[in-house]
This record gives structure tokens, C-alpha cells and sequence, in this order.
């Protein structure tokens, strides 16, 4: 175990979780520990901050120094705590820490560059809140270079194991590989959707296509096995199934994620002109799913 005072210290290859003291960051470090248990990694626990206002502190007679001191010694000693708590239960991990002054959305995606995951907590704020105070975990998923895991309330209670949106083209192969690698890594059985829109749900909400109208869209079932070709030999012990819905993607993965042990998207890294013409999915989904959300970034070359 090491403590490390800089982000270029950190190894490679690491699941990265963000601490906080927050219940949030708890459910995300439990997650984010047993996915280094897993997959046999050492895991980095993250904290971030910053001291605003130090002008201000040295005109008030206060020395801003000795608050950004004391800051700083706050923050070891609540990740020295949450590094115990996590060997408490798992002793055999490897836990390194990391304090660091800097914002947390720019200390997140520096790390994302080398990390296998990074995993960060949500307080479960609406869509507007999350608008009007800011959201580290959808700015960090926007951001990432790597796969990111946002922790959301009800993980604790969710029996339904991983979902996965595609859409049929080499674009969603990168979000299919890693559910079928946590499907299989923690036996759970994985759902795999496929959403499109036409004109009959213009009005309607999202809805699940029933079994005894699959047989009017065989061409869009084959696509989605197509999809997945290569990955059920990979993974030959993960139990799949396949269903359709319409409506809009997001408010069907969203309405699909209930009860769900991780939903997975995945996450198109464009330049700034085109993420202004295009509004992704995946932010939708990390605001409002239920439990887990895996955010898995992919290039925009990729896309068919």
C-alpha cells in the first residue's frame, strides 16, 4: 500500500474511486472494491479538493496556508478511515491512496487516462438540481478516457442483473464487451437492448416490445445478435436475452434500468463542435437510472 501525493504517481492499470465522506462515495468505494477484488487490481481511493476564497481568508486576518493545512489533514484522515473500512472486509486487496489539491472533475479525467475504471458516487440529485449545482459524477463520465462506474441510491436493493443498451453498429462493441465481462465476472445475467423510434410512439412513453410482437422485427433481432457475435463465445457462462423497445433511448434504457445491478452506455468522444450538435445519451441515464451506471467511452472514429 502507498500513499501518493501527485497523480502521476499513480500506476496504471488501478480502479480509481472518488471519497468524500459522503453515503454516495461509501456505495461507490463498496462497488469499486469488489471490482479490484474481481478483477484482481490494486484499488485507489481518491480524494480532491480545493480552497477558494484565500484572498479573502488572508484580508480577514485568517492565514489561508493554515486552512489549506488543515484541509489537507482532514481529507488523509478520512481516506486513512475509508482504507480500513475496506480491509476490514476485504484484506487481501491492494489499497493505495491519493490527496490531492485540485478539482475533482480535472483529477478524475487526468486519472482516467491510465486507470482501467474509474468509480465515483451520485447523491441521487433530480435532473434539475444536478443543473443548477453541477454534477462531478456526469461531468467526470463526459470526460473520462476510460470506462466510468457512477454508484446511484438503490444499488443495494437491485436483483436484476446488468442491461445493456446497443445500437447494432462497431460503435457499441466497447459497452457490450465490458457487461459481458461483469456479467460474467459476477454471475449475473445480462440484457441487451436495442431502442427505435417511429412514428406510432411519437406519443406514447417508452415501452418494451411484447414477446408476441418480436416476430415483426426479426431484421432488427439479427442485427443485435450480429452485435454480439464473438462476445457469447467469449463469455459462454453468461446467461442473455435480447428484447427490443421504442421510444426514445434514453427514456427507454432509463425506464429499463429498474432494479438493475449495472447499466451499461456507451459514450461517443467527440470534438466540442459536434457534442454541441449532438447531445449524448449516456448523462440522461447517469442522472436518473436506477443503481449502477457504467459510462464506457468510445471514439467517434469508430462509429459506423
Amino acid at each position: 500500500m502507498e500513499t501518493f501525493t501527485s497523480i502521476s504517481a499513480v500506476p496504471a492499470g488501478t480502479v480509481v474511486v472518488g471519497v468524500d465522506g459522503s453515503e454516495g462515495a461509501a456505495r461507490a468505494v463498496r462497488w469499486a472494491a469488489t471490482e479490484a477484488d474481481l478483477t484482481r487490481r490494486p484499488l485507489v481511493l481518491v480524494h480532491a479538493w480545493t480552497l477558494q476564497g484565500g484572498t479573502w481568508l488572508d484580508q480577514a486576518g485568517i492565514d489561508h496556508r493554515e486552512v489549506a493545512k488543515a484541509i489537507k489533514a482532514d481529507a488523509e484522515q478520512l481516506v486513512r478511515t475509508v482504507r480500513d473500512e475496506v480491509l476490514a472486509v476485504r484484506p487481501h486487496l491492494t489499497v493505495h491512496e491519493l490527496v490531492v489539491q485540485a478539482d475533482a472533475r480535472e483529477a478524475f479525467e487526468e486519472l482516467s487516462r491510465t486507470a482501467s475504471m474509474v468509480v465515483v458516487g451520485s447523491r441521487g440529485r433530480g435532473p434539475v438540481r444536478s443543473l443548477l449545482l453541477g454534477s462531478v459524477s456526469v461531468a467526470v463520465s463526459r470526460q473520462s478516457h476510460c470506462p466510468v462506474v457512477v454508484v446511484r441510491p438503490g444499488i443495494e436493493q437491485a436483483t436484476g442483473g446488468i442491461l445493456v443498451g446497443v445500437d447494432g453498429t462497431p460503435a457499441s462493441q466497447p459497452a457490450l464487451e465490458l457487461a459481458f465481462r461483469e456479467a460474467s465476472l459476477r454471475e449475473l445475467p445480462l440484457t441487451v437492448v436495442h431502442c427505435f423510434w417511429d412514428a406510432q410512439v411519437a406519443t406514447l412513453p417508452a415501452h418494451q416490445v411484447p414477446d408476441d410482437a418480436m416476430a415483426a422485427y426479426a431484421d432488427l433481432e439479427l442485427m443485435v445478435a450480429a452485435s454480439m457475435s464473438g462476445l457469447r463465445e467469449k463469455y459462454p457462462d453468461v446467461q442473455v436475452e435480447r428484447v427490443l423497445w421504442r421510444g426514445l433511448v434514453d427514456e427507454a434504457l432509463v425506464a429499463a434500468s429498474g432494479g438493475r445491478d449495472l447499466t451499461v452506455v456507451g459514450l461517443r468522444r467527440t470534438n466540442g463542435l459536434r457534442s454541441l450538435i449532438r447531445v449524448p445519451v449516456a448523462p440522461a441515464v447517469v442522472e436518473r437510472a436506477d443503481g449502477a451506471v457504467a459510462v464506457v467511452p468510445h471514439e467517434a472514429e469508430t462509429d459506423a
